[in-house]
């Protein structure tokens, strides 16, 4: 099956990016919101992410134009009925969740693939709530979208082969590198992150090291970009305690619950970035 019209569900920072790139990779785009207040603010980001990729010489003008051009939003999920691919990427909320894929099983055409951005609920949870398990997966983009070239294709124990052969393809026109993850907690990428942000907090946490110091080591000594207490605040530490929770409840491994630091700090709502404090004060 050759995918044309692709669908997103949720605008927010994930379901903006995802859109985005599917739209600058020439394929038509339906995202969806819950209201039109928080359409308009999810399409306000797209627009502003295009005209930083124009800034940053990635994007032409033209392709700017073209891309906002093929991407139509609404807040009737009766709106994906088109779509040969939809992408779920709601809260992290797995009610929330399997409502949508119920509710798109009911619209979207047989044939179609759907696909969850979890960075961490199971797949194979999602995939039961619909008439056609073999088409569901996971397709893990990481933020920002447009800029992280890292994609994780979750297989399901029911997903087929031609679904994930599709999504491979699918992933490789937007210009991803593709791993092929499994239907476990954390998948790849966050089975790795999740521990070693978390220790890394232990450090502070015990009076180990200081931020400071961590966050320099790892920059100079390992040429990472970022320490991981800079990247914990910049990921969300709410994000980090909910998905380190979930995975740990799972698998019960000890170096995946959360600190008590971490727990309080988002008790205190200081989440990083987003909120002016966290570890830093930005």
């Amino acid at each position: 099956m050759k995918i044309k019209r692709v669908g997103v569900v949720g605008c927010g920072l994930m379901g903006s990016g995802i859109a985005e790139v599917c739209a600058r990779s020439d394929y038509e785009v339906v995202v969806s919101e819950a209201n039109d207040e928080l359409l308009a603010k999810g399409l306000s980001l797209i627009n502003s992410s295009l005209a930083k990729g124009v800034e940053r010489g990635k994007v032409t003008l033209e392709g700017k134009s073209a891309a906002i051009s093929r991407i139509r939003g609404t807040t009737d999920i009766k709106d994906f009925s088109s779509c040969d691919l939809v992408i779920e990427a709601v809260t992290e909320d797995m009610s929330v969740k399997k409502k949508v894929f119920a509710e798109l099983d009911k619209v979207c055409p047989k044939y179609a693939v759907l696909a969850s951005n979890t960075s961490c609920l199971s797949i194979i949870d999602m995939a039961m709530v619909t008439s056609k398990p073999d088409k569901v997966l996971g397709l893990h983009f990481s933020n920002p979208v447009p800029i992280i070239r890292g994609l994780e294709i979750v297989k399901a124990i029911t997903t087929s082969d031609e679904t994930l052969n599709i999504a491979i393809t699918f992933g490789k026109s937007l210009g991803k590198e593709i791993a092929i993850a499994p239907d476990i907690p954390g998948f790849i990428t966050n089975r790795l992150l999740i521990p070693y942000l978390l220790n890394a907090i232990r450090l502070v946490e015990s009076g180990y090291a200081t931020k400071e110091d961590i966050d320099k080591q790892i920059v100079t000594s390992l040429n990472h970009p970022m320490g991981p207490i800079t990247l914990a605040d910049l990921l969300g530490l709410d994000t980090i305690h909910f998905v380190a929770s979930s995975m740990y409840e799972e698998l019960k491994v000890p170096e995946l619950a959360p600190p008590p630091l971490l727990r309080r700090m988002v008790s205190a709502r200081w989440l990083g970035r987003k909120t002016g404090k966290g570890f830093y004060e930005y």
